[in-house]
């Protein structure tokens, strides 16, 4: 198969609009082709100007390791055009990086999951585009996620960086569906072109998004190590707005959570008498680990690490959300006292006032879930089948693949 980068620097034709044109590249450490050349370097040398540059979270080279960690402007030392950063001084593009092109390309790798702040970024890029008169064209690539829905539709009211809009925790679309999705339910006036993927098939085993034996991972942000995290993270990233860890000072970070004051053991046998069928489509595996940086440095922590991989794994059964939930709820019930909740004084990607949990769910409801001594799993089912069911008919009209 062929990504969208790939096929606009093979046909000459496909790159005929951009001739006198001024370009811009949104791109990240993953905008790679078949050949692992850097985006930026094949459109140069494809003849493309590109006259500048923008990164997103974590920095265009990546090197950015912990969430809410600024990167600064600079000057690119091999082309000399500006870097612009989307995640320093400024999430938006202001007026005057705006001013440096005609045309800006989009070539990010994205997990499938709405707090990923990637299409964030594609959401504020269209919205300065409409602004501004610019033209915005996505190089697709896949959803390794693959076409799964899940989750609880983000509120209105609870729109930050991590929460671009009312769509599920996984929304089953890649960034050129999103980008359509955007124009259609903000009712933008923009020119937006998506040069497609060829081949795309996210049904097929065994990658069910990602065409694993076909393209090298290469990751998109510093923790994104593996598919099985891109699996895994639409449940494992509700962890950034708990005391537990996520891995992070680990070789195998959103892959795994834990704790010094947990006892795994204790808390899989909770989550498999609460809802076993949770639990389906992969393996679950208590761990031991500690941490070199970040929560719980240098801990022994007892935890769980989660396998969506192997012969044990069944794409349609797999249910990340719903898996991080439910061991939420199980520790709840051993120790109804846990501090499980990070405070509001913690300031998720610079909200104020409220709990991490909520900005990273969209709303208070998982959490409220969680902490009512009385709430089942089959409320929490009851509260989320709307939502992803919704979902499912508003997504359709902005699908380009089948599957």
């Amino acid at each position: 198969m062929k990504f969208g980068i790939d096929r606009l620097i093979e046909d000459a034709a496909s790159r005929a609009p951009l001739e006198g044109q001024r370009v811009a590249l949104l791109a990240h450490p993953a905008s790679v082709t078949a050949d692992l050349t850097h985006s930026l370097d094949a459109l140069i040398a494809a003849g493309v100007n590109v006259t500048a540059a923008f990164g997103p979270q974590h920095g265009i080279k990546g090197d950015k390791q912990d969430n809410m960690v600024e990167t600064a402007d600079e000057s690119d030392p091999v082309h000399g055009i500006p870097v612009f950063s989307l995640y320093g001084e400024v999430r938006r593009p202001t007026a005057a990086s705006m001013e440096t092109f005609d045309t800006i390309l989009i070539d990010l790798q994205d997990l499938g999951c709405r707090i990923y702040t990637f299409i964030t970024t594609l959401r504020y890029i269209l919205e300065a585009a409409a602004e501004h008169g610019k033209a915005v064209w996505v190089l697709d690539r896949p959803n390794p996620a693959g076409r799964p829905i899940e989750g609880l539709t983000l509120r209105e009211g609870w729109e930050s960086f991590v929460g671009a809009g009312p769509m599920p925790m996984r929304h089953g679309l890649t960034m050129g569906e999103l980008g359509h999705w955007f124009i259609e339910t903000l009712g933008l006036d923009v020119e937006y072109r998506v040069i497609a993927m060829e081949g795309w098939a996210p049904d097929e085993a065994p990658g069910h998004g990602w065409p694993l034996g076909e393209r090298i991972w290469v990751n998109p942000s510093p923790n994104a190590a593996n598919l099985w995290m891109a699996r895994a993270y639409a449940g494992t990233v509700m962890l950034e707005g708990t005391t537990l860890s996520e891995g992070r000072g680990t070789t195998r970070p959103l892959e795994l959570f834990g704790a010094p004051d947990i006892e795994a053991g204790r808390v899989l046998a909770e989550m498999e008498r609460l809802a076993p069928n949770w639990l389906a489509g992969c393996l679950l595996r208590e761990i031991w680990f500690e941490p070199t940086f970040h929560k719980h440095v240098g801990q022994l922590c007892s935890g769980i690490q989660i396998h969506p991989e192997g012969p044990a794994y069944d794409h349609g059964a797999f249910k990340p959300w719903r898996l991080q939930a439910l061991a939420f709820k199980a520790i709840r019930r051993l120790c109804p006292d846990y501090e499980l909740w990070r405070g509001k004084d913690f300031k998720y990607e610079y909200t104020d006032d409220v709990f991490a949990i909520d900005v990273i769910n969209g709303s208070p409801l998982l959490r409220e879930w969680v902490d009512d001594s009385g709430a089942e799993p089959g409320d929490l089912v009851a509260m989320t089948r709307s939502d992803e069911e919704a979902w499912r008919d508003r997504r359709g009209a902005s699908l380009i693949y089948e599957g």
